[in-house]
């Protein structure tokens, strides 16, 4: 990282703003609402203990998820903060399409389960 940069990124940290590259999606606060609040010391995500709510609430702490571990961390630069929640991205987007795919399973299942009792019952 040259001086540039530094200095970009020193201003950032200073003033409490959160930069505009960083603001986005995170599947790692989506996913691990909880886990990932403790680990940036983000505590907002704990409301997606309250039942109901928490349906809204995940994709709440999906879409702010960045600029809330901006602003309770010190990260020293851009990429550092951008390192760290990658490896967050990463594992939620996997956990994602896991659960993804086992909803898929568990709903063809139960349709082909349904298909074949109903094909028995009008034989």
């Amino acid at each position: 990282m040259d001086n540039n940069e530094q200095e970009y990124s020193r201003e950032y940290v200073q003033n409490g703003v959160v930069p505009q590259e960083i603001k986005g999606w995170n599947w790692g606060a989506f996913c691990f609402n909880i886990n990932w609040g403790f680990g940036n010391k983000s505590y907002l995500p704990l409301l997606c203990l309250v039942p109901f709510f928490n349906i809204i609430w995940i994709f709440v702490c999906g879409a702010k998820g960045n600029e809330w571990a901006w602003k309770n961390n010190n990260y020293q630069s851009i990429e550092t903060f951008k390192a760290v929640q990658e490896t967050w991205n990463r594992a939620g987007w996997i956990s994602f399409l896991i659960a993804l795919a086992f909803a898929i399973m568990y709903i063809l299942f139960f349709v082909f389960i349904g298909f074949a009792a109903f094909n028995s019952y009008n034989q």
